[in-house]
């Protein structure tokens, strides 16, 4: 799972997935290989959105090895990384992840930022993505602009021969939708030539805090058969 942009709801498609996944009766499994803007607890340093993930797919992996790398301000892995004064530990995120897949049926993953985030000097979050070798979903937010950011990150994807399975709208609220919003999704899948696989709307129960995925989220994204679409 990547993103046009931060911010764009990757995390709540990646968890609706991993649910319906499990609610097919897969054994699914989530991998955040790097997070940032992480959280000072007791037992160290904890994203909530690897927590959201493990909640949604009902993992009994442990935190640490669904995110084994963890950065507590809130920046490209690359600044949070200097800033930190620390190397980032691939080693340790490369058993973590080998772990996860040993021990589930599929396996949802999760990017930080958008393809072109620099991770270190010369290694982005799209070298990641290669690395790893897996299908790709692009989340795009559904207002004004979003044509150009999808396009754009569909475009990155392709020119280093990663395969995109397709592109999930988030954020669509229909009754409020103006004439953009309700026209991209078509032309994204015209011009991209890629399918849009869903198009979840917002939706007010859904809450990453809680760990709560909203009955409106679900049923839009358990409109796909993601199995197939993965496999």
């Amino acid at each position: 799972m990547t993103g046009t942009d931060t911010g764009v709801g990757k995390t709540v498609a990646a968890g609706a997935i991993a649910y319906c996944l499990r609610q097919g009766g897969i054994k699914v499994g989530v991998f955040k290989p790097i997070a940032t803007g992480c959280e000072l607890r007791r037992e160290g340093l904890v994203s909530p959105d690897a927590e959201f993930l493990a909640h949604c797919s009902d993992t009994a992996s442990p935190l640490e090895q669904i995110n084994p790398v963890r950065f507590r301000a809130a920046l490209a892995p690359l600044v949070a990384a200097e800033r930190a004064k620390t190397d980032i530990p691939w080693e340790e995120s490369q058993l973590a992840y080998q772990n996860i897949v040993a021990q589930h049926d599929l396996v949802v993953v999760e990017g930080i930022g958008g393809v072109m985030v620099p991770i270190q000097k010369d290694y982005l979050v799209l070298d990641l993505m290669i690395d790893l070798a897996l299908p790709v979903v692009i989340v795009a937010r559904s207002g004004l602009g979003t044509i150009n950011h999808t396009l754009l990150t569909l475009e990155a994807c392709r020119k280093r021969d990663l395969k995109v399975l397709g592109i999930v709208i988030n954020q669509y609220q229909a009754d409020r939708a103006d004439l953009a919003e309700e026209s991209n999704p078509r032309v994204i899948a015209e011009v991209g030539k890629v399918p849009v696989i869903s198009i979840i709307p917002a939706d007010a129960k859904t809450s990453l805090r809680s760990g709560r995925l909203g009955p409106d989220v679900i049923t839009a994204v358990g409109l796909a058969n993601w199995a197939d679409l993965i496999q």
